[in-house]
């Protein structure tokens, strides 16, 4: 081959590699926000907001039910499950929440149970209890605890099963991922010393609590609580009032746990007891402020204070 035949391969080879070049830096460069994003449905507010964190502007996150229904006993309608059905994942909470996802026609294949790494951790409580509150109607509280995420350190095994699950679909982008995920892992560590600072100051006291929503974080932090069923924006029945002064008294017990404010009167006859409030939301919905972590960092200074402090009326 002449020199000048050989140069003139070596310049288009040079050149064939840059154009190469710049195209895979083109590709990398366009916005994800111009790609098509994976699309990912989760069964409660707790999953997509650790979904939106560990996925970022890789994925399109959204949930399926309407602001004003608990998630966990939301029955979709059948164009509303179509919908789902187009999502490249859907994300279940397990524990027998939100059982529409599971006796739902949905591809087998697009769903990962969030919780399926501590199955074998689940409470089984101790009774079905059906009652009616809010816009969902009557349900039942089923023979397993769901509020999974509120042991933080089980919150962090749904993420990690999140992580995996956008990694399987994203290989490619796996260091971004990972990257995210670790400031969740992060972020989880640090609520899970903070809720056990809080919690410190019951003492091996038991507690009381307005729904049986906290097996998860008492077994976490050592606590006993004794459950109700009572909505903050309701009225409790006489009768249980007489059962909470029983027990109340016969245990000792000074506080107890709110998924919400409750109503003045409720407050001031649980204050007459010697009861003090203390709120812990659970979070199954997106917050009107903030997000899923400062609503849990609000919950640790609830209780840091109520535990500490007399309660006080709200004026």
């Amino acid at each position: 081959m002449s020199k000048e035949r050989s140069m003139t391969v070596t310049l288009r080879h040079r050149a064939a590699l840059g154009i190469a070049a710049a195209l895979a830096f083109i590709a990398i460069s366009v916005p994800v926000a111009a790609q098509d994003r994976l699309s990912v449905v989760s069964v409660n507010y707790p999953l997509h907001y650790l979904t939106s964190r560990i996925g970022g502007d890789l994925i399109e996150a959204s949930m399926p039910f309407p602001a004003d229904i608990d998630p966990a006993f939301w029955q979709p309608t059948a164009e509303e499950v179509a919908r789902i059905q187009q999502a490249d994942l859907i994300l279940r909470n397990g524990a027998g929440y939100a059982k529409w996802a599971r006796l739902a026609a949905l591809p087998r294949r697009k769903m990962v149970d969030t919780s399926a790494s501590f199955r074998d951790r689940f409470i089984a409580t101790p009774s079905r209890v059906t009652h009616q509150h809010g816009p969902e109607g009557e349900h039942a509280h089923g023979a397993v605890a769901f509020t999974t995420w509120l042991d933080p350190t089980q919150a962090l095994a749904q993420a990690d099963a999140i992580r995996r699950a956008l990694v399987r679909r994203l290989p490619a982008q796996q260091a971004a991922i990972d990257a995210n995920f670790a400031h969740v892992k992060s972020d989880l560590a640090e609520l899970d010393t903070l809720f056990e600072r809080a919690f410190a100051r019951a003492a091996g006291a038991p507690l009381l609590a307005s729904h049986p929503i906290y097996q998860y974080l008492g077994r976490r932090y050592g606590l006993e609580i004794l459950s109700f069923l009572w909505e903050p924006d309701e009225a409790p029945p006489e009768d249980d009032w007489s059962s909470l002064q029983r027990v109340a008294k016969s245990r000792g017990i000074r506080f107890m746990l709110w998924e919400g404010e409750p109503e003045a009167e409720t407050r001031r006859r649980l204050r007459a007891l010697g009861i003090r409030v203390v709120v812990f939301e659970p979070a199954m919905n997106a917050p009107a402020n903030g997000d899923f972590l400062s609503v849990m960092q609000r919950n640790a200074e609830n209780v840091r204070r109520g535990l500490k402090q007399p309660d006080q009326e709200r004026r």
